[in-house]
């Protein structure tokens, strides 16, 4: 039978067809659910990006970011550690809710892969009620929230039990334990006890000879040799963790599969840049989220050739702007398939900067503008204010600025309410909603209290009051600096929790929205206020203390212990090692 020929109204409706198509994703509305990706720094600290005052470091790419969405200038963590902000973030919770607050200063973050202690598989992240609502859901990069609970296998932690459809990347984190030669990073000062523990527990048989060989008395040898095996066991039982860090903790997954044991840190950016890239062609029909979760910038600070000297800031500046150009890639990939305006894209840091991080060559930890404190310091404002940049084409306003106080635990609630997830009931989120502040239907922040931690001791409490738009902030509790007057722990590279401390009382007081730097405390003589917001405070901390419940302690020192038939392993158990890394990308490509 022959076929009717297609008039010019066929042509006409085919042309239509194809050019409304080829808009999809140039104009969207309010109501359609978008692509979301994540942007997430390690320790990069406030004050080192150009659109946060830097102009030592060139970042392009997140500047851009900032000038076509919405800055944010009171973005905070909600801890000063890398675990327990980044499963503040996962979830919308204060990581004491779910266990992930240590008691130790000594494990304040999970510390072994082959330890039994990480973000409880009964928590909900944001990736697993967007998995629910039809998203695919992927990440690239560091996740340090633990792996397995009973068996090197059982991968109860694993990225894939928390809603993530793909992972490729460290299940820990980057350390300079991971480059070859390096100074120890982890536990650096108790290896050194170690060490000298052991010599001189090697040094006791040796001496127990010497009155033998001088014929003063005898020592019998089983005694000799029970402290020689003593020696011995003691060195084994440390070395067997410590010794091998670098093939223990730093391993490089796909999945359930281990790709790379230990991690060749010389291509790591790239692989990790390639399966980013590679997310996001695969399902730019979407909806999709991508959390890219950056090993930048955190120590070894392995960079490569032709960003090294670039900036003004040394081999860290150069790392920095390594990630941002890797931010533009993404950025590139999204307006090369016509996504940009039908994808949320947001940009922070899990904490501020670590100002101990030095070598001979200088600083090799970021700078926190002038805010006081870094990384560890939970309630000094320098470890918990972070970068916070949102931007959507189309629902967000262009270079809008917004300075009121919010928190990385909002991320959970707001792409719920985008993703149209139904949050966990009976249980408490601590985050907030942004939409309604991002997109000025609010101009106030819904936080009126916020509280900052180190470990799971409560250090600051943070009141915004705000009927006069100000922000009080109640010191409990402070680190001592050393040296004294430093600014910083260089003395144990970290500073403490608990113990080496300074208690306040009455507590410090300071109005962060006329003093930011924290360099002008108050007292009843200068602020006739101060008694009447202290008790305010107390009173909200009494009451959040009283929305705890008793939870397992997944950073406990037990849990904190390398347990060898944890520990993840590519090929029989020691003798474990496998490069499979750049057959399997190549594969993929």
């Amino acid at each position: 039978m022959k076929q009717p020929f297609c008039g010019w109204h066929c042509w006409l409706s085919a042309s239509l067809w194809c050019f409304f198509g080829s808009l999809q994703g140039m104009f969207v509305t309010r109501n359609s659910r978008p692509n979301i990706v994540l942007l997430m720094a390690d320790d990069l600290g406030v004050g080192d990006l150009c659109c946060y005052g830097n102009n030592s470091v060139s970042t392009p790419n997140i500047d851009r970011l900032a000038s076509e969405g919405v800055r944010l200038t009171q973005h905070l963590a909600a801890a000063s550690m890398c675990t327990p902000s980044r499963a503040a973030f996962l979830t919308g919770r204060y990581p004491v809710r779910s266990g992930m607050a240590s008691s130790s200063n000594l494990n304040r973050d999970v510390v072994w892969l082959g330890g039994s202690g990480g973000l409880p598989p009964n928590e909900t992240t944001f990736a697993k009620l967007l998995q629910h609502r039809g998203y695919r859901t992927g990440l690239i990069g560091k996740w340090h929230q633990g792996l397995s609970c009973a068996s090197r296998d059982d991968h109860c932690y694993h990225p894939l039990n928390h809603g993530f459809d793909y992972f490729y990347g460290m299940p820990f984190e980057l350390l300079s334990d991971c480059q070859a030669f390096r100074t120890p990073e982890l536990h650096r000062w108790v290896r050194v006890r170690l060490w000298v523990s052991t010599v001189v527990l090697g040094l006791i048989p040796l001496l127990l000879l010497v009155p033998t060989c001088a014929r003063w008395f005898l020592v019998p040898w089983p005694v000799i040799l029970a402290f020689a095996l003593l020696a011995l066991l003691f060195f084994v039982c440390w070395f067997s963790s410590y010794g091998f860090t670098r093939r223990w903790n730093c391993v490089l997954m796909r999945n359930h599969e281990i790709v790379q044991q230990p991690v060749r840190l010389e291509r790591l950016a790239s692989h990790m840049l390639k399966e980013a890239l590679a997310f996001i062609d695969r399902y730019k029909r979407g909806p999709f989220l991508l959390f890219i979760s950056f090993l930048h910038v955190h120590t070894p600070l392995v960079t490569k050739e032709k960003f090294v000297g670039h900036s003004k800031f040394g081999l860290y500046g150069d790392n920095v702007e390594e990630m941002d150009w890797m931010v533009g890639k993404v950025l590139e990939a999204l307006d090369r398939e016509r996504l940009a305006n039908h994808t949320l894209v947001y940009f922070t840091s899990d904490n501020g900067g670590r100002l101990e991080a030095q070598d001979r060559s200088g600083q090799l930890g970021g700078w926190n503008g002038r805010y006081r404190g870094g990384r560890g310091m939970a309630g000094w404002e320098g470890g918990i204010r972070v970068p916070g940049i949102f931007r959507w084409p189309t629902v967000l306003e262009a270079g809008k600025v917004i300075d009121e106080p919010t928190s990385l635990m909002d991320i959970f609630p707001t792409l719920s309410y985008i993703g149209g997830g139904i949050p966990p009931l009976g249980r408490v989120i601590d985050g907030r909603n942004l939409m309604p502040l991002l997109e000025g239907r609010v101009s106030r922040s819904e936080h009126e209290f916020l509280f900052h931690y180190c470990g799971v001791s409560l250090h600051t409490a943070r009141w915004y009051q705000k009927d006069c738009a100000t922000v009080w902030k109640v010191h409990f509790v402070t680190p001592k600096f050393s040296p004294e007057g430093a600014g910083a722990c260089y003395g144990s590279g970290v500073c403490p929790c608990s113990g080496d401390v300074t208690y306040h009382d009455p507590p410090l007081l300071f109005d962060i929205s006329r003093d930011p730097s924290e360099s002008r405390p108050l007292n009843p003589d200068n602020e006739a206020l101060f008694d009447a917001v202290v008790k305010k405070v107390e009173a909200a901390v009494r009451r959040h203390r009283g929305t705890l419940t008793p939870v397992p302690q997944q950073l406990s020192m037990f849990n904190a212990l390398w347990k060898p038939w944890l520990q993840p392993c590519c090929g029989s158990f020691p003798f474990c090692g496998c490069d499979r890394a750049d057959d399997i990308v190549s594969a993929a490509w």
